[in-house]
């Protein structure tokens, strides 16, 4: 039931939600506040800036089992985190920030909490959160486990099948509608959110990140282990 993610402040914490169901097959009465801006009333609402302004590893780890959710019109769209991927400041070979705050970087060292998205391989955007405790540094959100607006989410990918809706950075980012018009807009209000969920049950597995040249070896992956949406290659 949805209500693990989304619940009445005054009700008693839900039991952690069955993730291997589709929330497209719970009866409507099992939802508590699936449209409009309710989050900052209810008791997981979402993440303060505070949480981002942390060490970039740490926060990596600890937005494994968060809802990233994106209101689009009337309807939001929303998925558990699953993977992520650190990418810390100028001492990271694999970072954006590495030779410091160039255009496309300059978000990097701004405030933790903004949205980071970026243009790659001229087909699709990558949706990044800045976090860090001074400095610059960024999380990249690889992968979700779909939980709400799936419907929507398999027109906007043009599949029918559930596992390859999000499972990599391009995929999620076209399946939740998230666009650089969304660039430096602060992820605890509005309509691109990042929201309190349960601890995952599911143990973290930490491997090398992936498709870089320059700092590949560092293992500031992070993905929970033997979910079915984690990105390929998978480290079990």
């Amino acid at each position: 039931m949805f209500f693990a993610v989304f619940y009445e402040a005054t009700a008693p914490r839900p039991a952690p939600f069955p993730w291997t169901l589709s929330v497209e097959t719970e009866r409507p009465q099992d939802f508590y506040y699936t449209t409009s801006n309710h989050f900052n009333t209810m008791g997981m609402a979402p993440l303060p800036l505070s949480f981002y302004a942390r060490n970039t590893l740490q926060v990596a780890q600890e937005l494994l089992g968060k809802v990233l959710a994106h209101k689009i019109k009337s309807q939001w769209i929303a998925g558990r985190i699953v993977e992520t991927e650190a990418y810390l400041g100028e001492e990271d070979p694999g970072s954006h920030a590495f030779r410091g705050p160039t255009p496309r970087a300059c978000i990097m060292f701004e405030k933790p909490g903004k949205a980071y998205i970026y243009f790659v391989y001229g087909n699709h955007h990558c949706f990044n959160v800045v976090a860090h405790n001074g400095g610059a540094g960024a999380v990249l959100i690889r992968a979700l486990e779909p939980l709400m607006g799936i419907p929507e989410m398999k027109r906007r990918r043009k599949l029918d099948h559930e596992e390859n809706l999000t499972n990599g950075p391009g995929k999620l980012a076209q399946a939740l509608g998230i666009t650089r018009e969304q660039l430096g807009v602060n992820l605890n209000q509005g309509n691109l959110l990042i929201i309190e969920n349960l601890p995952p049950e599911e143990k973290i597995t930490k491997t090398p990140r992936i498709g870089l040249s320059q700092g590949k070896r560092k293992p500031y992956r992070f993905c929970l282990k033997k979910n079915r949406h984690v990105s390929k290659p998978h480290p079990w």
